[in-house]
Parts: C-alpha cells; sequence; structure tokens
C-alpha cells in the first residue's frame, strides 16, 4: 500500500508534463494580501493550465513583478512581487499572454492568448492579542464539541460523505457555529484563550487504521490551505467565531501543520515538481525519535535523515522546507491567515519534524509582523535538555531556537507519573520539584505551556485512577505553577478514557453539545454532584487566577518536600501566594519555620478553593492527599 501511494504521487506529476493546451488560470495563492507588511516581498503561487513560457506583467503603482519562475510542472508559474511601503489598497490585474500554435492536418496556426486575473490588495486591520503567563487555554476538538449547524455535517461532494456519532472514527458533525454558542461556558469557566485542533480543510478520503475506516476529523491532514473546512463552516464562520470570541474577551489560537499535507492535497493532484515533497526511493516512515536532532555530539547523518525527511504515516506526504517555493508557501499562508481571520497565536503540530532553521525563518516572519505573537510548538518529548533545545534557550548549542513557547511534555509526564505512585525519594511530588529545578535552561519557562491531558494522550481522569482528590491536586498544580496552562476540554467535568483501543476513546463528544443529547454537561443540572464539584474546583481557581497577578507572573520559589508535602509560594512585590499539596497517607501539622524567608511579614491567610480564613500561619494542618491554595495577607 505504501509504495503504491508513491507511485500514485509521481503518476500525478508525470502526467501533466508535456501536456500543451490553451493556458487557464484556475487559482492563486494567497488568495489576496495586504498592503503595510513589514516585509514588502509576496511570491504567488498560479496554478492553471499550460502556463510555462507565457509573458506575465502587472501595472500597478507601487507593485513590481520581480521575476516569474518557471518550474518543472508547466501548469504552474511563482511571481516575486515587491511593494512598495506606498502601494495603496485596491484592485490589479495580473496579465498573461502566452502564443499557442495549434495545428490542422499539415497547417499550423499560431494566436495569442491573453488572461487577465484579478488580485486584491486590502487595508491591514488585525493587531493579535497578546498571550502569555497571563492565560488559560481551552482545547477544543471541533467535530466532537458542539454541533451548532447539522446542515453542515456532510456533503456528497467531498471525498469522504460519512457522519455518524455512533461510530468513534467517523465525523460527528460538531462545528465552528456549535463552539460560537458556548462562548458563555468558557468565560464562566474562566478561560481566556481558545486553541482548536485544525479547522483548515481536511477533504480526505477515509483511511485503514488498525484495521477500522478512519475519518480525518482531527484535522491534520490538509487539503486546502486557504480555506477552512465546510463541515465546520467554512471561511465566514471561522470569521464570525473569532469576531465572537474577541467581544467575549477571549483570544484564539490556531493549530498549524507545517512538516506535512493529506493525501488529497490539491497540489498532491498536480504536483508543481517533485522536490515539493521528502521523496525517498521507497516508503519511509519518521523513526519518531527526537535524540537524533538534539544528540549533536554522538548522532549520525542517517538517522537525523529519517527523522527529518522521513513521513509520519503513509497518508501524510512529508513536505520539504528546503525547496524555496513550499517554504514561501506556508509563511505566507500563515501570514495570511493572521490577517484574514484575525487569529492570536500559533500552536505548531510535530514541530520537531520540521526543518528546524525554516522553522525559526517562519517563526520570525510571525515576530516580525506580529512581535508580540504567541507561537507554541508541540514536542513530546521525555527531556528537559530536549524540550529546550526547541524552543528559546540557554544552552550553548550551534542552533539556536527561536519558538518562544513550547507544551511542556516534561512537567506532563512529571505530574501525571508522580500521582500514579507513593511519595518516595526521586518518586510522587519530588517529580514536580525535580523537573521545575531544571527551569535554568528555559530563557523564559514561564512561556512553557503546560497541561494535564490533550487530544493525544490517555484521559488524566483516568490515568490517575478516577481519584478526585488527586484530580484536585492536578488540576490545582496546573493553575499555580508557573507557565501557561491548557486545559482539554471536558477535563473540568471529570471526563476520561483510556486510547484502548484508539485515541477516539480520548475524544468523544462534549455531552449537551448535540440537540439530541439527553443532558448537558455546559449547565450545573446536566453534571453529576462530584462533575460539580470538578467544575467549581477549576472555576473557583481559574477566576481566581484570572485576576490575580502573582499566579500571572509572580516568581516561584519551591522547597524540597518532605513526609508527602510539596510547597511552593508565588510572589510578586507585597503579594505572595503559597501553594501545599499533600501525598501523605494521614492528616500531618506543618511547620512553617523552613519557610520563614516567603513567610516575613505574613500572618493569616485565605484557602482560595473553600474560602475558608487560616488565622495562624505557624502550623498548618494538612488532610491526605490534598492541596491548599493560600492567599497570604
Amino acid at each position: 500500500m505504501r509504495k503504491s501511494l508513491l507511485a500514485l504521487l509521481c503518476l500525478c506529476l508525470a502526467s501533466v508534463f508535456g501536456y500543451s493546451q490553451n493556458p487557464s488560470i484556475q487559482r492563486i495563492d494567497p488568495s489576496n494580501w495586504w498592503v503595510g507588511m513589514k516585509n514588502p516581498h509576496l511570491q504567488l503561487l498560479v496554478y492553471g493550465k499550460n502556463l510555462k513560457g507565457a509573458t506575465v506583467s502587472i501595472n500597478y503603482a507601487g507593485v513590481q513583478l520581480s521575476k516569474v519562475n518557471e518550474v518543472d510542472n508547466p501548469n504552474y508559474l511563482f511571481l516575486d512581487l515587491t511593494l512598495s511601503p506606498e502601494t495603496k489598497a485596491g484592485t490589479f490585474l495580473i496579465d498573461i499572454s502566452k502564443t499557442v500554435v495549434t495545428t490542422k492536418g499539415k497547417k499550423s496556426r499560431s494566436s495569442i492568448v491573453h488572461l487577465q486575473q484579478p488580485y486584491e490588495l486590502k487595508v491591514r486591520n488585525q493587531h493579535p492579542q497578546e498571550i502569555n503567563s497571563a492565560d488559560l487555554v481551552y482545547l477544543i476538538l471541533p467535530d466532537r464539541f458542539a454541533n451548532g449547524d447539522p446542515s453542515n455535517d456532510k456533503f456528497a461532494d467531498m471525498a469522504d460523505t460519512a457522519a455518524n456519532r455512533s461510530n468513534p472514527f467517523l465525523r460527528h458533525g460538531g462545528d465552528l457555529k456549535g463552539i460560537q454558542q458556548h462562548l458563555d461556558y468558557f468565560t464562566e469557566l474562566g478561560i481566556t484563550t481558545l486553541w482548536l485542533n485544525p479547522v483548515v480543510e481536511n477533504n480526505q478520503p477515509q483511511t485503514n487504521e488498525g484495521g477500522a475506516m478512519r475519518s480525518a476529523y482531527h484535522g491534520y491532514g490538509f487539503t486546502d490551505h486557504y480555506n477552512v473546512d465546510r463541515r465546520l463552516g467554512g471561511n465566514s464562520a471561522y470569521k464570525e467565531l473569532v469576531e465572537a470570541a474577541h467581544a467575549k474577551g477571549l483570544k484564539v489560537v490556531q493549530d498549524a501543520v507545517y512538516n506535512h499535507v493529506g493525501i488529497n492535497h490539491w497540489i498532491l493532484k498536480d504536483l508543481p515538481m517533485k522536490s515539493w515533497l521528502n521523496q525517498w526511493d521507497e516508503y519511509t516512515n519518521t523513526s519518531y525519535r527526537d535524540e537524533p536532532i538534539v544528540d549533536i555530539v554522538h548522532a549520525n547523518k542517517s538517522d537525523f535523515k529519517i527523522q527529518q525527511n522521513g513521513w509520519f504515516v503513509p497518508f501524510l506526504p512529508d513536505l520539504n522546507h528546503h525547496n524555496e517555493f513550499v517554504a514561501n508557501y506556508l509563511i505566507q499562508h500563515a501570514l495570511w491567515t493572521v490577517e484574514y481571520f484575525g487569529v492570536d497565536g500559533w500552536r505548531i503540530d510535530t514541530y520537531q519534524y520540521n526543518d528546524l532553521p525554516f522553522m525559526n525563518r517562519c517563526n520570525q516572519a510571525l515576530l516580525d509582523e506580529y512581535p508580540k505573537m504567541f507561537i507554541t510548538g508541540e514536542n513530546s518529548v521525555q527531556s528537559v535538555v530536549s524540550q529546550a533545545y526547541f524552543t528559546r534557550n540557554n544552552l550553548n548549542v550551534p542552533f539556536k531556537s527561536n519558538l518562544p513557547s513550547p507544551n511542556d511534555f516534561v512537567l506532563f509526564h512529571a505530574l501525571n507519573g508522580a500521582l500514579k505512585e507513593d511519595f518516595d525519594w526521586g518518586k510522587g511530588l519530588n517529580r514536580l520539584y525535580s523537573t521545575l529545578a531544571n527551569d535554568l535552561v528555559y530563557e523564559d519557562p514561564s512561556m512553557n505551556m503546560t497541561f494535564l491531558d490533550n487530544h493525544d494522550m490517555d484521559r488524566f481522569y483516568s490515568v490517575i485512577g478516577e481519584d478526585f482528590n488527586k484530580f484536585k491536586l492536578g488540576m490545582g498544580f496546573l493553575l499555580t505553577t508557573r507557565g501557561i496552562p491548557q486545559i482539554y476540554y471536558g477535563t473540568e467535568n471529570l471526563t476520561k478514557n483510556f486510547k484502548n483501543p484508539s485515541d477516539a476513546e480520548v475524544r468523544k463528544d462534549f455531552v449537551g453539545g448535540w440537540a439530541t443529547d439527553k443532558e448537558s454537561k455546559f449547565v450545573a443540572s446536566g453534571r453529576t454532584a462530584q462533575e460539580n464539584e470538578a467544575f467549581n474546583f477549576t472555576k473557583t481557581l481559574a477566576n481566581y487566577r484570572k485576576s490575580s497577578a502573582v499566579l500571572q507572573s509572580g516568581k516561584l520559589t519551591q522547597y524540597l518536600p518532605q513526609d508527602g508535602i510539596y510547597v511552593y509560594f508565588r510572589h510578586k512585590g507585597t503579594q505572595s501566594v503559597m501553594v501545599i499539596m499533600s501525598q501523605a497517607k494521614e492528616v500531618k501539622t506543618l511547620s512553617t519555620k523552613r519557610f520563614a524567608e516567603n513567610l516575613a511579614g505574613f500572618t493569616k491567610g485565605k484557602e482560595i478553593t473553600t474560602n475558608k480564613d487560616i488565622m495562624s500561619l505557624d502550623n498548618i494542618t494538612v488532610a491526605p492527599m490534598s492541596i491548599q491554595v493560600i492567599e497570604l495577607n
């Protein structure tokens, strides 16, 4: 199967070469652009038929056609434009003319075919909001959250025409309108930022994975960069959602995929050139290992190449970032997305599998236009050094990443591991202390995006054995430690499951998101007593954090865990919060003498999650398997 997929791609490429017909234009990417960009250069991908050898001209004040690039496939032209700072918004014409020879019998006749394609330059009006450690991010898988418009559940003219909630592997009909209808839920919970799994079109056929046919409902197989999937509502629905979220005080993070595209991407049906993809003599999968990249002392070139250029899976062809046309295409799409939809930040999928110099270039292009743009990268790694290598760091290494934020998988593994084991030397809550003690490798650890679970991981509540006290420990730590916390949809309501037999088990529908649901977790009346307790615990702490400069950006000072108890402080100026986490199996009386440097000047406090006053800080009673968040005063 794998070899046949590669053969199909090569056949698509070869079938067009030498094809002769009248020239035509079918599309131009980016679909429009803006005046006033700091980078004056723009490269237009022009696709049609028989464009090679055409003469191109543009007559518009401030727009210079610097170069016409022809490639292997005669159906493409890449136009290099330079826009002066004085260029005005408006529409100009791209003039394309070509002499076409028509042969009939022994006679030949030449004629000039003239094409004109309008192209619009708009005025910039987007100002992305800053996302930092003051924020709380909520991760949503759109197809599984809420169905606001059942009319767009499926389309007969798309590669996958199925929609069936009873099948965990198929599309369920969730969409952007459904998310928009529940914005008040997020604000009630204390969320400030929404991160949506990819919304870009995934017009993919179902694929056989593990013996079951599956839809690309997750969104990670792009088939048209410039269109939001119709089954989510399309471009207009995404614009409306972003605008409505902003009106509610919520920010939006776009999920980006630079490493690969879907097997059904329109460009792959007629490749500009073979080097658009990372090609191999036979199918080669990536190793999924980060060590060949990070190991600058002992690694070999072969392992490095396989990790970087191997395909993620057979149906997600790997893009070649060394190809300048590919690089420009991806970078310009990122910039276009910010301006067109108004998103506030980026989460980059499979970060470590991308060519890292390309990623630096792409990140910098965004930061040049939007200096405070939030960009966080997914690197599912096990070590602090590996995680730091792929972000801004204090390591003395030849390659220096400019990624502002990593998804903090190392702290994720430490927390999930800590709560599954008893307190001991190097175990339990000691894992949290030891992990944070290595923060010196990051340029700014407060930008690490922290989490309990996500769409690729076992549900947190199942990992901890459905132990409610451990839930409060984990959620309490997430909302009080350093970094930018992220909650996966439903975790606040004790949603559970393991990735067994597949990851569809941890991507179930949010109950209440469909009109046919008999109950709704969006409201208290639809939640069980314990689910309400979990929701209210999260809500109380999240909203307190929302107004607490100490928990948002205060310095973290931690103390060696002792006797099953881990204590740390968040402090800024004259404000301070003391966090006490206990993994002990019995009630403890905590003497606070050794915390004197952080308790000086404070005599009492208030426990935030219970709203109880603590009249003395000399000795604090600590319940087994508990967390206390104490505002000192």
